[in-house]
């Protein structure tokens, strides 16, 4: 199955458990592709011991899941994309939620 999470909170139990949920998505072999959108993006800032969205989306990629991240929220953050968040478009998204199977938001 192919599933697309899109993530707009900056919670970070949240994007924990959306992470969480993608990396046992792929244990389950489906192709997962996640979107990070306004506050989503902020996701490696708001990164606790706790909540640990940095170790759960590092796993996410190299289990060989795909990352995308709005860029225009990106920049209004002040950000830079990176490997992790890389910069992306509502194209990008369109193409997500156009191919997959599911979509889940958080």
């Amino acid at each position: 199955m192919k599933i697309g999470v899109i993530i707009s909170s900056n919670d970070a139990e949240t994007c924990w458990n959306a992470l969480r949920f993608a990396n046992f998505c792929l244990s389950r072999e489906d192709a997962v592709k996640i979107f990070f959108t306004g506050k989503g993006v902020d996701y490696q800032r708001i990164s606790t011991e706790k909540f640990n969205t940095i170790e759960q989306a590092e796993k996410f990629v190299q289990s060989g899941g795909r990352v995308y991240a709005c860029g225009t929220c990106i920049r209004l953050r002040n950000q830079e994309g990176s490997e992790m968040c890389p910069v992306s478009t509502m194209k990008d998204m369109y193409e997500i939620v156009k191919e997959s199977d599911k979509i889940v938001t958080f």
